[in-house]
């Protein structure tokens, strides 16, 4: 059986974009872990509680076949944060489908992961995506290799569809 790791942020994930994907994974017969910064209680942005299964210190890049930044205000949280880059960047070395939605694309940008590759954001924040080496598309959903990005809620089911048919 397949294996993806979902990453919230501890508050302000963006529902649709953790809910959405992970419907279609599971569906696909992909056991979904969801991980955050905290095991305690996590809230989306439109009032889903999440209590996360891992930690992000606890996630061993090995033992899944995706890994997903989940997008939503709260998710600027890993933008800079040494341990999703590195959890990003190990993704990449070993082969694996990484995912990112919405705003969580800055955080492969500042890891360093979307230099040279197509990719896309929510419209706020294809500055900075640029500014990293990305050639942003605008499009609802980018895949480059094995790197999925998507640019918001609109766009998590086509997401989900891309990981998964990427894991088949």
């Amino acid at each position: 059986m397949k294996k993806a790791v979902m990453i919230i942020a501890q508050n302000g994930f963006r529902d649709e974009e953790l809910q959405d994907p992970k419907k279609v994974l599971e569906a696909g017969a992909v056991k979904v872990i969801i991980a955050s910064s905290s095991k305690s209680a996590s809230q989306g942005v439109l009032g889903t509680v999440v209590n996360p299964d891992i930690t992000l210190d606890e996630i061993n890049v090995s033992d899944f076949d995706a890994v997903i930044f989940v997008g939503g205000a709260g998710s600027s949280q890993y933008w800079n944060d040494p341990v999703a880059h590195r959890i990003a960047k190990e993704a990449v070395n070993q082969g694996k489908v990484l995912g990112a939605i919405c705003i969580a694309p800055v955080t492969l940008a500042n890891a360093g992961l979307l230099n040279g590759k197509k990719a896309t954001v929510w419209s706020s924040e294809s500055e900075q995506l640029k500014a990293s080496g990305a050639l942003y598309t605008g499009k609802a959903v980018e895949q480059d290799g094995k790197i999925v990005t998507a640019n918001g809620p609109t766009a998590a089911v086509e997401f989900g569809k891309t990981i998964l048919k990427l894991l088949e």
